[in-house]
């Protein structure tokens, strides 16, 4: 049980800048073409925020489920 915790929180972990990165350019990106103009810095860095957000639960149940597919539901023994 304590292995598959430790390999969700490590893949978990990973994955977080990756995805927060992508999440905010494809934000920023669809923002920018709504708006039709540039963002402040303001915005961009509210993006940055609302990306990271998102990305802590996108990255936690991607690696539940990556873990519970490779490794299988964790037994009591």
């Amino acid at each position: 049980m304590l292995y598959f915790i430790i390999s969700v929180l490590v893949l978990a972990g990973l994955l977080f800048i990756p995805v927060s990165k992508l999440i905010w350019v494809f934000s920023v990106r669809r923002l920018q073409r709504k708006t039709n103009t540039e963002l402040t810095q303001t915005e961009i860095e509210g993006q940055l925020n609302r990306a990271r957000f998102i990305s802590i639960f996108l990255c936690l149940i991607f690696s539940f489920l990556f873990n519970l597919q490779i490794t299988g539901l964790p037994g009591n023994g």
